[in-house]
């Protein structure tokens, strides 16, 4: 797996935990309309980017060619 694909995959859980968090927030009771309608806004966006930004880093982790036996890429 490629350090480009790993940023992804943690990008991704972060803006996941981050919507979800947000989403979450709706349920106290003290929350106004405007925080209802910027919590909803922006949960939502960030839960559809992480699953948008998953599936791509998914996607660009299965099509990647397999590393090179030969090349030393330690150095």
């Amino acid at each position: 797996m490629t350090w480009q694909v790993i940023i992804m995959f943690a990008v991704s859980g972060v803006a996941g935990l981050v919507g979800i968090g947000c989403l979450l927030r709706l349920a106290a009771p003290n929350v106004t309309q405007a925080q209802v309608y910027a919590f909803r806004m922006i949960g939502i966006m960030l839960v559809s980017g992480a699953i948008v930004l998953g599936l791509s880093a998914a996607a660009m982790h299965s099509w990647s060619p397999p590393p090179d036996p030969d090349s030393d890429i330690s150095s």
